[in-house]
């Protein structure tokens, strides 16, 4: 299977090792084009608009690729999920990474359990690696500076919080109540305009994802305006998908931080070749030197079987080339596919 074959569109189902942002099969569609294949794959719960933007993400790397790389390695983090210590600590030992992005609050009660986490993390990291901890908005203000105070006293210390409250004034206030980085995640990609998002008194550190935000070109132009050190972070993605992230990461002027790109070795299975997959090797993700291919064996275990969630996701897809600022940019034949 190769890029300049006709149109496809692939639906794949993949699970996952440990459930993950609530899901434990990962969902999405490949889409070949006239330079390479791209990934769609919003989640269930985000509205059409938004599907949009992950679909310009994809249209981008089928019709035009991606900048030139100033890099060839990427550092990465491993990611644990909201699991037990012992799986924790088999993760990160796992992963040969230096760093550590954890998951915690994914309960209103589950501070106790974040807090052991952390400490497997850290037994595992040793006391040179950095510990940052991701709790997806889930906290007010007063409930995110008593947990982070608990989880630094667990960590020894801690690189950054990312998005520990929904709102920007809540992250300024957090920020001013304690001693540790405070990273925007969903502040700018959930934004009318990520672009003017004023993080000025509440991050230290930008998070950029470029599938949600519209594609590497747009990804860069909203890390410039943040005015921060970023972070580049998966949404998810295949190595298929991830390609754009990683291709982010490598146009990035300056990369201070290792990136949240390790999230291929969440999935059971992937898309391409074995050794083509981005998953970490020591720590670090190779910048691809061509665009990747999806492999037709990898494809004929992983495609969706289920005729409702085909149908769901061609409709979807059809919904998304509507709401495209260029609708014609879609390579013809997604729809009829």
């Amino acid at each position: 299977m190769t890029a300049e074959t006709d149109v496809q569109v692939v639906p794949y189902a993949i699970g996952m090792t440990d459930r993950f942002r609530g899901i434990t099969v990962r969902e999405g569609v490949l889409l070949s084009g006239p330079v390479g294949w791209g990934e769609f794959c919003p989640f269930p719960e985000y509205d059409d608009t938004v599907a949009a933007r992950w679909l310009a993400t994809a249209v981008e790397a089928c019709t035009v690729g991606w900048p030139a790389p100033l890099r060839q390695d990427i550092p990465v983090n491993c990611i644990v999920p909201a699991v037990s210590p012992e799986r924790a600590v088999e993760l990160v030992l796992a992963s040969g990474c230096a760093t550590a992005k954890v998951k915690v609050a994914e309960r209103p009660d589950s501070l106790a359990e974040d807090v052991a986490r952390i400490e497997a993390v850290r037994s595992a990291l040793g006391p040179g690696g950095a510990i940052r901890v991701d709790a997806n908005t889930r906290w007010d203000a007063d409930q995110a500076v008593r947990a982070l105070r608990q989880l630094v006293r667990a960590a020894g210390e801690l690189e950054y919080a990312e998005q520990p409250c929904r709102t920007v004034e809540e992250l300024a206030e957090v920020r001013r109540r304690v001693d540790v980085r405070i990273a925007a995640d969903e502040s700018i990609r959930q934004a009318a305009d990520p672009t003017r998002v004023p993080l000025g008194e509440a991050a230290d550190v930008a998070v950029i994802k470029c599938t949600p935000l519209g594609g590497v070109r747009r990804a860069l132009e909203v890390a410039e305006s943040t005015g921060l050190p970023c972070v580049v972070s998966s949404a998810l993605e295949t190595s298929v998908g991830l390609a754009a992230q990683v291709a982010l990461a490598a146009a990035l002027p300056e990369l201070p931080f290792a990136c949240g790109l390790g999230t291929v070795s969440l999935f059971r299975e992937d898309v391409v070749a074995p050794g083509e997959s981005l998953r970490p090797q020591k720590g670090f993700i190779r910048v691809p030197g061509a665009a990747l291919v999806p492999d037709a064996a990898a494809l004929a275990s992983v495609q969706m079987s289920d005729p409702v969630r085909r149908a769901w996701w061609r409709a979807r897809l059809e919904r998304a080339v509507d709401g495209l600022p260029q609708p014609s940019a879609a390579p013809i034949g997604w729809r009829r596919t």
